[in-house]
């Protein structure tokens, strides 16, 4: 159950919910409750399904490609930890979606909410490295647990996307998302060291 946890709020962390929240907050001014529901509701699956995809496959991509899983978590930890650096300087900017997609009757559930801004780069990475180092039934059904568990908070937070917004004010939601970045950085930094380390075991074994 600790492992649970853990994972849970380490993938919930990485799904930047406040940005998340932030930018569902600007693209369903227009959009009546119902609606609302709706996107949150096919945002979930599709973040879900995607996750699951890279977390099964991760270790295939590997292989196919030659990568080996050290020099990946270096890739993938730096990548989390710079798009954890902009979010903590306030530099990610809201991605734009379709046309209109402020506008009743258009979708933003998939893009740009859910691709990039819920799974971006460094989420994508980390989901291939945690499926690479899956050992057995029990490994993935943790891990899927924790996703599900971290989908589920993220839908949480965009249906009370409202309250939460009158609670915490205008200045309250920009200084979560920097909060988010400061635990997104450490985990960024810790999976390249635990890269840097498996690199350097392994060359030493080597020799």
């Amino acid at each position: 159950m600790e492992q649970v946890i853990t994972l849970y709020l380490k993938l919930f962390f990485m799904m930047t919910p406040f940005f998340v929240l932030s930018v569902f907050l600007i693209m369903s001014k227009r959009l009546t409750s119902s609606e609302k529901k709706q996107i949150i509701l096919k945002l979930s699956i599709t973040v879900l399904i995607i996750s699951l995809v890279f977390l099964i496959f991760g270790q295939y991509i590997f292989s196919l490609f030659g990568i080996t899983l050290d020099a990946f978590k270096i890739g993938a930890g730096t990548v989390l930890f710079l798009s954890a650096l902009e979010m903590i300087k306030g530099g990610t900017e809201v991605p734009e979606g379709p046309e209109g997609s402020n506008k009743r009757g258009v979708d933003f559930a998939i893009v740009p909410l859910a691709i990039p801004v819920t799974v971006g780069p460094g989420m994508i990475g980390i989901l291939m490295v945690i499926g690479a180092e899956l050992d057995g039934l029990a490994d993935t059904i943790v891990v899927v647990l924790a996703l599900i568990a971290a989908v589920v908070s993220v839908a949480a937070v965009l249906l009370f996307s409202n309250k939460i917004q009158r609670l915490l004010g205008q200045q309250g939601l920009e200084v979560l998302p920097k909060i988010t970045g400061l635990f997104v950085s450490a985990i960024g930094a810790q999976i390249v060291f635990s890269g840097i380390h498996g690199f350097f075991v392994g060359a030493l074994a080597v020799q």
